[in-house]
Formats: structure tokens, C-alpha cells, sequence
């Protein structure tokens, strides 16, 4: 099935976005980016806000899918699964995160949303640690708050680790993202834990 003449527009606003920031794209780029006129652009779209509040529409339907998958299986793989969406996410819209950290005297509505969102996100890491803990797959806490930090430092990894890569000027890709998000857990595992690992997330990290 063809895509939508206004879903194209989107895709393309997105990918110019990532390339060179909201402020900079022109509605004239986006048309040619799709080879329509600019008059057909504005039939879809009148003004180029109007496109970046459906962009920022689409990006929170897409984060809080990710969320729905959330628990839908109690093994680990489906936390490897979860990874991979957030992965993509990241990837698909790199410059959401530039936008977010704009210096601005009033904060826009889409970085509240956007805050929420990843507020959400940590608390629904540290959910997933203590379901785990009570499925004896990580020992339970060995200091008060041991897990909280565990789970702001996943939500670090998951969040930066593609800006941090590329500061570096080093390419990733999603298995070594995988990795590096299972580094941070793979020391509260118990034996449980470690021979559900290796029987479900070492193969598709190896």
C-alpha cells in the first residue's frame, strides 16, 4: 500500500530535522525532499508548525507504544525486546532530544510532554526491577535505593548512549547498544538470573 502524501511529509520532515535541526529546515525542503510543490505541502500542512506538531504527535504515539510492551512477557527477552524499540526510536529521531535541551525562558508544551514521557520511563525501569527481583532473576537490594540508581543508570544508557557514541565521533549500532544496556545488569543477576540470560540473551547478543 502506497504511503500517504501526508505521512511522506512527515518521514521527510523527520529525516531533514535529524540532518540539520527544526530551525533550519524550510517548508521548500521539505517539499523537494518528496518532489512535490510547495502548494501541495500547504493543502496537508498550512504552516511548517503545523508540521512540527504532528511530528512531536507522532513521536509520543511511538514512545508510548514501546511502553505498552512493557511486561507483556515475564523473560528477560522481552526486555531485549523492549531495548530494540527504544533503540529505533532514538535512531528515528535524533534530534528530538537537541530540542528538548534548547535553552528557552518558558518551557514549549512538547518538551513538558516530552518530560513526562521519560519520567515515566524511569519509573517504569524501576517497576521492571523489582517484578524481576520478586521472580528471583536479580538479588534483591543490598543497600537502600540500590535500584533506584540502577535504574536512572539504564535510563541514561538507553536515552545517550547514540549521542554519547557519536560525540565520540564512533559508530554503534543496536548490538552493541544492547550490550552495553545489559552491562549494567548483568552483576545483580542471580544464578537464576544468569542461566536465564545465557539461555535467552546471549544468543542474540553473540
Amino acid at each position: 500500500m502506497p504511503v500517504l502524501t501526508k505521512q511522506r511529509i512527515l518521514n521527510a520532515s523527520v529525516r531533514l530535522f535529524n540532518k540539520y535541526g527544526i530551525d533550519a529546515v524550510r517548508l521548500q525542503q521539505i517539499a523537494e525532499e518528496i518532489g512535490i510543490s510547495v502548494g501541495n505541502l500547504a493543502y496537508h500542512f498550512k504552516t511548517k508548525d503545523a508540521i512540527i506538531e504532528s511530528v512531536y504527535e507522532q513521536v509520543l504515539d511511538e514512545f508510548t507504544h514501546i511502553f505498552r510492551q512493557y511486561l507483556q512477557a515475564p523473560e528477560l527477552s522481552a526486555f531485549d525486546q523492549q531495548i530494540s524499540l527504544y533503540y529505533q526510536f532514538f535512531q528515528n529521531y535524533q534530534f528530538y532530544l537537541a530540542e528538548f535541551f534548547k535553552t528557552n525562558l518558558q518551557q514549549t508544551e512538547q518538551q513538558i510532554q516530552w518530560q513526562r514521557a521519560v519520567n515515566k520511563m524511569l519509573v517504569q525501569l524501576r517497576s521492571w526491577l523489582d517484578f524481576h527481583v520478586q521472580r528471583n532473576i536479580f538479588r534483591p537490594e543490598t543497600t537502600r535505593g540500590q535500584y533506584d540508581q540502577v535504574a536512572q543508570s539504564l535510563w541514561m544508557s538507553l536515552v545517550f548512549l547514540p549521542v554519547f557514541y557519536a560525540m565520540r565521533g564512533q559508530l554503534t549500532d543496536e548490538r552493541a547498544y544492547k550490550q552495553a544496556v545489559w552491562e549494567h545488569l548483568k552483576p545483580y543477576l542471580t544464578e537464576e538470573g544468569v542461566s536465564e540470560f545465557d539461555l535467552l540473551i546471549m544468543p542474540i547478543l553473540a
